[in-house]
């Protein structure tokens, strides 16, 4: 357990590094960039990383994406995701609510992200409240958007490492 504390660690501290690194890099662009939002539509799928809590993960979701530069954006994210739970126990449904910030580091397309907030347990008789959090890389063209993320949910003892596949426009 204090391995995966330490790997938790570490992979939080690179993001913030990339973060670091591609706010600094900024100053070279163009001051005038034209800000805009963005929309998407998600799939995701994932299995357990821990324990023997649930099978698998599947759930769907919007992102809302404000771009404050070229290669920098915070995210809005909710939707649906289901934790397929075995042994005949009562599957897990619940909504997450998620902040996020997305910096780009190479051809503008591939991205490190970070996220944070509540998932929010809405069926079968759960009515826990999990504080998640989600570091993630991936590429994003311009309608289509595919990450690799681990997600974290403290109370519902459980994480993943989930695929998400993306469609995505400009508002």
């Amino acid at each position: 357990m204090k391995n995966l504390q330490n790997i938790r660690i570490l992979f939080v501290a690179a993001i913030a590094m990339l973060s670091v690194t591609t706010a600094s890099a900024q100053s070279t662009e163009i001051e005038n960039y034209d800000q805009k939002f963005k929309l998407g539509f998600g799939v995701s799928a994932g299995i357990p990383t821990d324990g023997d809590d649930y099978d698998w993960a599947l759930g769907g979701d919007v992102r809302l994406q404000y771009d404050l530069s070229k290669r920098t954006s915070l995210t809005l994210t909710t939707g649906f995701t289901n934790l397929f739970v075995g042994n005949d126990a009562p599957d897990l449904g619940f909504i997450p609510a998620k902040a996020g910030f997305k910096a780009f580091f190479w051809e503008d397309q591939f991205y490190a992200m970070g996220e944070i907030g509540a998932g929010f347990a809405v069926t079968n008789g759960y009515n826990e409240t999990s504080i998640l959090w989600a570091p993630s890389i991936g590429y994003a063209g311009k309608h289509i958007d595919v990450s690799l993320r681990y997600e974290d949910y403290n109370k519902f003892k459980t994480n993943q490492i989930g695929l998400r596949i993306a469609y995505g426009f400009e508002l």
